[in-house]
């Protein structure tokens, strides 16, 4: 079976073997469709949500939902359209 790459989303795992305190609690991939970002001056502001799910093998992830970020100036211009 193979998998489907869902765009605007990704998983962040629970590492259940750190090797030092200051190791991630959390590892994953989010994959984004670049042509949706604001980019100003190489830089992208990206929201993120997450939620705590429970995989068919017991192991925790989050699941997390990625979405566009409108810079402040462009939302209050848009009320004057």
């Amino acid at each position: 079976m193979e998998n489907k790459i869902v765009v605007n989303s990704g998983v962040l795992f629970s590492q259940t073997t750190k090797q030092n305190p200051k190791a991630p609690d959390y590892r994953g991939d989010v994959t984004v469709d670049i042509r949706s970002l604001d980019v100003k001056n190489n830089v992208a502001t990206i929201k993120l949500a997450g939620w705590k799910k429970v995989a068919k093998s017991g192991k925790q992830y989050l699941s997390l939902s990625v979405d566009t970020y409108k810079r402040e100036e462009e939302e209050k211009s848009d009320d004057f359209e």
